[in-house]
């Protein structure tokens, strides 16, 4: 085998497949890159059994064939390169000669009949805007679970229905929910697709293909081995769904009422931020919104106390409620508007606390991103 290859290119080739590998593999041979050579170019893929990156790339093939070589190193040495194009070629005994200028390496080979098949998908498939999609995992997926101990948590659901895509996640103590458009092309109907996606693969999808123009979402697979894969360009990720029943926490979010707050997001955000300095980490923050604005104030260890108000202008009664400070930061940084919207919810159970419900201020349709936080019990 030997090839030569555009040294940019191929490093971007190679940091993009092995972005989706653990740091640490329980299997030594989950850490290598496939590197297949052939007429119609350069092949990259990497694969975990869990998900899955492949792109194809422009190289000179003067002898085809397949190479498996470790995937973080051969990235990091890719990224190091001087600027000249890169020759790679297996010498006799079997080792990766890799080199570019005056700059040599040899790497060992991994054994090629070892690694497992990388995963096709060949199930109905759509289409979503690149910059949607970005938005709308970013907007999304930081409100799933980071606790292993509840898997079907730990994902961002997508639910195809018509021609509306939604991401919903949840930890329990909140839910994002965002809706962008889809285009199922002939096969867009009534029936309706869910798909429980890793939090962690989807943000990465999210960052690859963020200037793609359209992805092709499919889904593909039965039983035990469901997958779904992205696609962009020469670019495809694949991910093996989660098992198990995503909550129906849809159904939790109210109807629009007439007892809210409108503030400034910029504004609300840095005064959080400032109040919530005197915490104890998982101390909530206690809220008033009344008819002067909304008031912040925090008493934590050291005997420190803060407090700040802000503008805001409130339809209904006074309220006042603890949250928990991260958790609405969050919520302000993925409305994307000026001002934010907090709708109070009510409640049928006198002695439960209501969610509250974020939006961005905007006039006109229905709210794309919609953002459900449980307040926290204030104990004075």
């Amino acid at each position: 085998m030997k090839f030569h290859v555009n040294r940019d290119v191929f490093s971007e080739a190679v940091s993009f497949v092995v972005k989706l590998l653990p740091q640490r593999n329980p299997q030594p041979i989950l850490a290598g890159v496939l590197i297949e050579a052939s007429e119609a170019g350069l092949s990259l893929a990497a694969f975990d059994y869990e998900a899955s990156a492949r792109t194809t790339i422009e190289a000179t093939v003067d002898d085809p064939g397949t190479i498996l070589v470790h995937g973080r190193l051969l990235s990091e040495i890719a990224s190091r390169l001087p600027n000249a194009p890169i020759q790679i070629e297996v010498d006799e005994g079997g080792g990766v000669l890799l080199t570019c200028g005056s700059a040599r390496f040899t790497l060992a080979s991994m054994p090629v009949q070892e690694y497992p098949a990388i995963p096709e998908v060949t199930g109905d498939s759509g289409l979503v805007p690149a910059e949607d999609f970005a938005t709308a995992i970013a907007q999304v997926a930081f409100a799933a679970s980071r606790d292993d101990v509840t898997p079907v948590l730990t994902g961002v659901q997508l639910e195809v229905a018509g021609t509306e895509l939604s991401l919903v996640a949840t930890d329990r103590y909140r839910v994002a929910l965002r809706d962008i458009p889809w285009d199922g092309g002939a096969v867009s109907g009534d029936e309706s697709t869910t798909a429980l996606v890793p939090a962690r693969t989807l943000t990465e999808v999210g960052k690859t293909f963020a200037h793609s123009g359209d992805i092709q979402v499919s889904f593909s697979g039965s039983g035990d081995r469901e997958i779904i894969a992205f696609t962009a360009g020469n670019k495809t990720v694949t991910s093996l769904l989660i098992k198990g029943n995503f909550p129906p926490v849809r159904r939790l979010f109210p109807e629009q009422t007439d007892h809210y707050a409108v503030v400034n997001t910029a504004d609300l955000t840095e005064a959080v931020r400032r109040v919530a300095l005197v915490l104890d980490r998982s101390a909530p923050l206690r809220f008033t919104f009344g008819p002067d604005g909304v008031s912040m104030d925090a008493s934590g260890t050291e005997q420190a106390q803060a407090t700040e108000s802000v503008d805001a202008t409130l339809t209904g009664e006074e309220v006042t409620l603890g949250l928990n400070p991260q958790y609405l930061l969050e919520a302000l940084a993925a409305v994307r508007s000026e001002f934010t919207r907090v709708t109070f919810t009510s409640s049928e159970n006198a002695n439960k606390l209501s969610p509250i419900l974020v939006t961005a201020q905007t006039s006109g349709g229905p709210e794309s991103f919609k953002y459900l936080l449980q307040p926290n019990l204030l104990l004075r």
